[in-house]
C-alpha cells in the first residue's frame, strides 16, 4: 500500500466503501427471512422478501436461488426446490378507507371518488380481498364493502356511496386511521394462515376537524408492533390537504391532487404500489440433505438483468430427519404462528420471535 501512488491509494480506498456500502455497478438485492420452518421427514419452508432499495423485486423463479448449508451448495436436484404460491401461508387484506364527510358529499366529488374507488377494488381485488370502509365526523367508522373476494359485490356496495350522507359532516381522520387499523386487524385474525399481511388506504380532502383524536395518539397507533406488517397509503385531493399532513399516514406511499379530476390517477399509482409490494414475497420450499444436528442455511438470491444478489442466512435443525417417507416440495408448510414478525438485524438464528438478517451483495 506504501508504494502506491496517492490516487491509486484513493482508488483502492473508494472500491472497498463502495462494497461495504452496497453500490456499486449492478446495484445489490436485499433479502429479509420473514419466517422459516422445517418439518419431518426433511421439508424446510423460508418466507422472504427480495427488493432492491426501495423497489420490490418479482418475478425470480426458482432456479435463481441457491441454497447453501454449513457453507456447501445443495444440489438443486437433491433438495427438489421449488417456489409454492405465498397464499398457501400468507393472507393479504387492503382496506380502502374513505373520507364521506360534507366536505366530499356536498360538493359533488362522490360520483369521481366512487369510480375511482370500484377501479381500485378491481384492480386490486384480482389478488386479495378488499373491504371498503367509510367516515365523517362520528366517532366509528362505516362498512361499506365487507372484505370479500366477489367483485360484483364491491361494485353494488360502492354504489351506495354517490348517496351517502353523514350524521356527522365533520371529519374525524385520525380517529378513523385508529378505527381503521383495529378493523383490519381484527378481520386478518380470523384468518388460519400464520402470515398476515395488511394494507391501509386512506383518502380525505381535509384536516382532521372534529378532534376526537388527537395526531399523537394517531401516530402512536399505527407505530404498534401490531401493525409492523402492515402498509399505509394516503390520497389527498383538494385545497387543504397540504394541512392535513397526509404524508404521516401514508408512510409507505402519498398521493395528493389539487382537483378530483386527478383522483383516479392517484388511486392508480397508489394500486400499482400494492401491486409491486406484492410480488417482492417469495416461498421458498426445499427437501434438505441434511440429517441430524443444527444447520447454517445461506439463500443467495441472483438476478440476471441487471445482474445483481443478495442473501439470507438462518439456523435450523434436523434432529431425526431422514425418509421414509419421501420428502415433497409442494406440501404447505407449518410457521408457527407466533413467529409472523418481519425479520430485522439481531439475530441470525431463529426460534418463534426472533430477527434474522438480510445482506446486500454486489455484483460488478
Amino acid at each position: 500500500m506504501n508504494n502506491l501512488p496517492r490516487k491509486g491509494i484513493c482508488h483502492v480506498l473508494l472500491a472497498a466503501l463502495l462494497a461495504l456500502t452496497g453500490l456499486g455497478c449492478g446495484g445489490g438485492l436485499r433479502v429479509t427471512r420473514i419466517n422459516s420452518a422445517e418439518k419431518k421427514p426433511n421439508n424446510v419452508w423460508v418466507f422472504f422478501t427480495v427488493e432492491e432499495g426501495d423497489e420490490p423485486v418479482g418475478g425470480l423463479t426458482a432456479d435463481k436461488f441457491k441454497i447453501y448449508e454449513d457453507g456447501e451448495l445443495v444440489s438443486e436436484f437433491e433438495s427438489k426446490q421449488t417456489i409454492q404460491n405465498p397464499e398457501v401461508a400468507a393472507v393479504m387484506y387492503t382496506m380502502l378507507l374513505v373520507d364521506m364527510s360534507g366536505s366530499i358529499t356536498e360538493s359533488g366529488q362522490a360520483d369521481a371518488l366512487v369510480d375511482a374507488a370500484q377501479s381500485f377494488s378491481e384492480r386490486v381485488g384480482k389478488q386479495q380481498k378488499v373491504g371498503v370502509y367509510a367516515f365523517d365526523g362520528e366517532a366509528k367508522i362505516h362498512s361499506v364493502v365487507p372484505f370479500t373476494e366477489a367483485q360484483g359485490s364491491v361494485k353494488g356496495g360502492l354504489e351506495g356511496l354517490r348517496r351517502y350522507k353523514p350524521k356527522d359532516p365533520s371529519t374525524n381522520l385520525h380517529g378513523a386511521v385508529v378505527e381503521g387499523l383495529k378493523e383490519l386487524k381484527k378481520e386478518l385474525d380470523k384468518d388460519k394462515r400464520p402470515l398476515k399481511f395488511g394494507t391501509l388506504v386512506v383518502f380525505s380532502d381535509g384536516t382532521d376537524r372534529a378532534r376526537r383524536v388527537p395526531r399523537n395518539v394517531m401516530r402512536d397507533e399505527m407505530a404498534k408492533s401490531d401493525y409492523d406488517n402492515y402498509e399505509m397509503f394516503a390520497v389527498g385531493v383538494g385545497a387543504e390537504i397540504e394541512k392535513a399532513r397526509l404524508d404521516e399516514i401514508g408512510r409507505d406511499g402519498t398521493e395528493l391532487v389539487s382537483d378530483q379530476a386527478k383522483v383516479q390517477d392517484a388511486f392508480n399509482k397508489i394500486a400499482a404500489k400494492i401491486e409491486a409490494h406484492m410480488k417482492r414475497f417469495y416461498l421458498l420450499s426445499y427437501c434438505t440433505p441434511s440429517r441430524a444436528g443444527e444447520h447454517e442455511v445461506e439463500i443467495v438470491a441472483e438476478r440476471t438483468e441487471p445482474k445483481a444478489s443478495g442473501s439470507l442466512e438462518y439456523k435450523f435443525s434436523a434432529e431425526g430427519f431422514g425418509p421414509p417417507p419421501e420428502c415433497n416440495p409442494d406440501t404447505p408448510p407449518t410457521f408457527d404462528l407466533k413467529d409472523t414478525r418481519p425479520q430485522g438485524s439481531d439475530d441470525k438464528g431463529g426460534g418463534p420471535g426472533v430477527k434474522a438478517s438480510g445482506s446486500v451483495k454486489v455484483n460488478k
